[in-house]
């Protein structure tokens, strides 16, 4: 039964803890990935496989190699029975040998930063050549993004690669209508490879999302009016793990555009506030403002709970409570739009999406689609309301998995600790929030759907209040 009503409840939000072992990904699991691919790269017709890489478009490669370029282009070029050859610079070289993928290093100093050394290395068609690829095949380029009937008539020779690369395979492939697109095959979100994901990557999803949700509570709970954006941002006791998109934290005029960076600004009593973490398998985020109760806010606005944070939370119990294996996105689109679908809020972008070393992989969650959830994928509740007014805006973004009895067996025999974590967020979002999970569903969330629009209220939040 859906939601009568939810309301703001005092609580006591747990300690979940943070992890001190860090799942990682073998070597044997990538050499299944690249398997994998070449399977499904053979039935539909492939013959070798490039795989474009760069700092902020690192999924793929990392995903198939566990190497994500720092600075540098990277490529993977595959081609069945043959050793897979991983281009690098001259500063991924190095790195490139730690991370101990199933590849060959190749030197290719083009991909190397301007005027770093350029003398040790043969032309890019000369190194296709040598990698095995040949004019005749049909090669899948992979970016990192796939191209679909929205978008202005850009078909499956459409590469989102550097045109160097491009016009390069082009020329050794002798037709460019050989050369295609092929990101589908691994980021599809019905059935793409990395749509669905083996236990131990969970893990380490969960593993990236305890510290970034971390980060958010220490704001959440150390937060005070006359702090700099700056000093706010530094609660979040950044770690170094790698961040999958830029931090945010803002507050004032510039909040309500949720992506600026932290800056020198002081945060004063009464100011909308909004921030965002994210790390390699996660993100999070929340927004509210900066003040213990509704009579700090203008007069104007002194319904923000009853008029936006109430539906909002009341929309994403609905999401949580659908969520899980064999359901429709469109049954999700459909929930969270039949509470907030008014365009007061301003909800225009996907109600959820699929998470991975992307911070947003691909979603299955829109109007009307018929792409069923299945186990292993890992999913962001990621509902954002832009009203575009003074009400400003409220905000959850948590990452989840899906897992079915087998998987959630596997998780809980490997990763026991990660494991521990998952329950007890389980048992706050049922039986304090009063949310109906279902069995299948996996929050890896240090502050799971916990919704304080007051900031200065540390231990107010949203819950539901009847049914």
């Amino acid at each position: 039964m859906p939601v009568a009503s939810v309301a703001l409840k005092t609580m006591s939000l747990p300690e979940f803890g943070e992890p001190t072992v860090m799942p990682l990904v073998a070597r044997t699991t990538y050499e299944a990935r690249i398997g994998a691919l070449v399977a499904r790269g053979s039935k539909a017709g492939f013959d070798a496989f490039v795989v474009y890489g760069d700092r902020e478009h690192a999924a793929n490669v990392a995903y198939l190699t566990g190497y994500d370029p720092r600075f540098e282009e990277t490529l993977l070029v595959i081609v069945p029975d043959k050793q897979p050859k991983l281009l690098v610079g001259n500063e991924g070289w190095g790195y490139a040998e730690i991370c101990d993928g199933p590849y060959e290093r190749v030197l290719y100093q083009t991909f190397s930063l301007p005027a770093q050394p350029r003398d040790r290395s043969p032309a890019l068609l000369d190194i296709f050549a040598d990698c095995g690829l040949k004019a005749g095949q049909r090669i899948g380029a992979i970016g990192w993004k796939p191209f679909g009937p929205g978008d202005a008539g850009f078909g499956e020779t459409t590469l989102d690669l550097p045109s160097f690369i491009a016009d390069t395979l082009r020329t050794l492939a002798g037709d460019k209508h050989t050369v295609v697109n092929a990101a589908n095959l691994l980021m599809n979100p019905a059935d793409g490879l990395r749509a669905i994901n083996e236990a131990d990557q969970l893990a380490s999803f969960e593993f990236a999302a305890t510290y970034s949700s971390q980060g958010l509570r220490n704001v959440l709970q150390g937060i005070e009016p006359g702090m700099t954006e700056l000093q706010a941002a530094r609660l979040m006791g950044i770690n170094g793990l790698p961040q999958c998109c830029h931090l945010m934290l803002s507050a004032g005029k510039r909040a309500p555009y949720g992506l600026p960076s932290p800056r020198l600004d002081v945060i004063k009593r009464g100011d909308p506030v909004t921030m965002a973490y994210g790390l390699h398998g996660s993100l999070n985020a929340r927004a509210g403002f900066l003040v213990e109760d509704a009579t700090e806010l203008p007069p104007d606005i002194s319904d923000y709970v009853e008029r936006l944070v109430a539906p909002y939370f009341a929309a994403v119990v609905d999401w949580y409570e659908t969520v899980g294996i064999g359901v429709s996105g469109g049954a999700l689109w459909k929930a969270v739009h039949d509470r907030i679908g008014d365009p007061f809020f301003g909800v225009s972008l996907n109600p959820g999406h699929l998470v991975h070393i992307d911070e947003w992989m691909h979603s299955p969650i829109f109007a009307g689609s018929d792409i069923t959830l299945k186990s292993g994928m890992a999913l962001q509740v990621d509902i954002i309301p832009a009203t575009g007014t003074d009400y400003f805006t409220t905000n959850i973004e948590d990452g989840i998995a899906l897992a079915d009895q087998a998987l959630r067996e596997e998780i809980a025999a490997r990763h026991p600790e990660a494991w521990r974590r998952i329950e007890a967020r389980r048992a706050f979002m049922t039986e304090v929030l009063g949310i109906r999970l279902r069995p299948e569903v996996l929050p890896f969330s240090n502050i799971p759907a916990f919704l304080p629009p007051f900031w200065l209220s540390r231990n107010s939040a949203m819950a539901v209040a009847s049914r």
